[in-house]
C-alpha cells in the first residue's frame, strides 16, 4: 500500500475529512482514537468514533480535533465546499531550491492536465485537473505572500 500524499490530498466529504485526520494521526504520529480523544479532553472515546462514523462533529470541537491530529483537513474541506482557496501563512523564510523545483513541477503537471482537458473537449478527468490547479495556486499564493512580507517586514520583539 502506498502512502498518501497528505499535502495534496483533498477530502470529498466531511466524513472523509474526519477519517483523514484520524488516519494522518495514526500514520504520522502513531495516535489511536483513544489518544486523540484524550488530547481533545473528551471523557469517552466512543463519542469520537460516532462523530467520525456519521460525519457530525460539533463545530466547536473541530479545532481541537485538528490540532490533536496534526492536520487541518476539516477546514480544508469546509473551504473547498464554499469554493474558497486556503493558503498556509508562510513562515517568512527563504525558499529552498527543492521547494522551487516542486513549484515548477506542480505547474508543469497542472499545465499538462489543463492542456489535455481542453484538447479532449472536457473528456479528460476534471477532478484531477482541478486538484492540480488548486495545489499550484496554493503554492504560488504562499510565495506571493512571502514576497509581500519581505517588502514590508514586521517588527521583531
Amino acid at each position: 500500500m502506498t502512502r498518501r500524499n497528505w499535502k495534496r490530498w483533498q477530502p470529498a466529504t466531511l466524513r472523509d475529512a474526519l477519517k483523514g485526520c484520524k488516519d494522518f494521526a495514526l500514520e504520522r504520529h502513531n495516535l489511536s482514537v483513544e489518544r486523540i480523544a484524550e488530547r481533545m479532553g473528551l471523557e469517552d472515546h466512543w463519542v469520537l468514533y460516532k462523530w467520525i462514523a456519521n460525519g457530525r462533529m460539533p463545530l466547536v470541537l473541530v479545532p481541537a480535533y485538528e490540532h490533536a491530529c496534526g492536520i487541518k483537513l476539516v477546514a480544508r474541506w469546509m473551504a473547498a465546499t464554499d469554493d474558497k482557496l486556503l493558503v498556509d501563512i508562510p513562515s517568512g523564510r527563504k525558499a529552498q531550491p527543492a521547494e522551487l523545483v516542486e513549484l515548477n513541477t506542480g505547474f508543469a503537471q497542472a499545465l499538462q492536465l489543463l492542456t489535455d482537458f481542453y484538447q479532449a473537449d472536457g473528456k479528460a478527468d476534471p477532478a484531477a485537473t482541478l486538484d492540480a490547479l488548486r495545489n499550484h495556486l496554493q503554492q504560488v499564493a504562499a510565495h506571493h505572500h512571502n514576497v509581500a512580507q519581505y517588502a514590508t517586514p514586521e517588527l521583531e520583539f
